[in-house]
């Protein structure tokens, strides 16, 4: 087998282990716990999160009224063009692997290239079942309701929490320590 060969098939199964933990990272949980401070009134600050959750399609399912605890569902929803987006990703890399397959193994025929067939539907399929899930987001009451102040622990997924955080920080002075706009890098 040529050199050529060698870089070539190397750098194709690079490309099918990036498209992997693509699919990976696209659907795993991202769910993270926030401490929010306001200088308004608990009720205030609740009735201005609930709204604003029910707005944006979030469910209550409950909550604990000794523990403070009020939580929302909501159903996220796959993305179809991502989804075929990725399908021709996949379709693409699967017949780049069966070109050099072929190449290596002329012996095989035109055989390799219905890997095509496979890596295709299969990448977006993984993609559309994965990534759509039913999400939390669960709002716990910290300091007692006579404060003047609100202090509370909010438990979401982190993109969730960052639009909370943008379209009702002014309107509902709220604060954080700023940890949801830094990267983990």
């Amino acid at each position: 087998m040529s050199y050529s060969l060698n870089s070539t098939l190397l750098l194709t199964i690079l490309l099918a282990i990036g498209l992997f933990f693509f699919l990976r990272a696209s659907s795993k949980d991202r769910t993270t716990i926030v401490e929010i401070s306001s200088s308004q009134q608990p009720v205030k600050v609740l009735n201005g999160l609930c709204e604003w959750l029910n707005l944006r399609g979030w469910k209550q399912s409950g909550g604990d009224f000794e523990e403070r605890i009020l939580i929302f569902k909501g159903q996220v929803v796959s993305s179809k063009f991502l989804a075929i987006f990725l399908g021709f990703l996949g379709g693409f890399g699967s017949c780049a692997l069966g070109l050099v397959i072929i190449q290596i193994y002329p012996d095989l025929g035109w055989w390799p290239i219905l890997l095509g067939l496979v890596g295709g539907p299969l990448s977006g399929i993984v993609y559309f079942k994965k990534s759509a899930r039913e999400e939390k987001f669960e709002l716990r009451l910290i300091n007692d309701d006579d404060n003047d102040s609100t202090l509370m622990r909010l438990r979401a997924h982190r993109d969730e929490l960052i639009s909370l955080e943008n379209e009702l920080g002014e309107k509902l002075q709220l604060k954080s320590d700023g940890s949801l706009f830094k990267t983990p890098i």
